[in-house]
């Protein structure tokens, strides 16, 4: 699955999700939430860059 940065450095692994945030490993990012944020700085998800 394809992973997405942050511009702090943060890596959005659909594999890992973010379960500390609500996101259960395995979600793509197309179905993680709209108001979701960077667990680190707190971007919004539009501030990611697919790598």
């Amino acid at each position: 699955m394809q992973k997405y940065e942050c511009p702090c450095g943060y890596i959005y692994d659909p594999e890992l999700g973010d379960p500390d945030n609500g996101i259960e490993p395995g979600t793509a990012w197309e179905d993680v939430p709209d108001d979701w944020t960077c667990p680190v700085c707190g971007l919004e998800k539009d501030a990611f860059n697919a790598i």
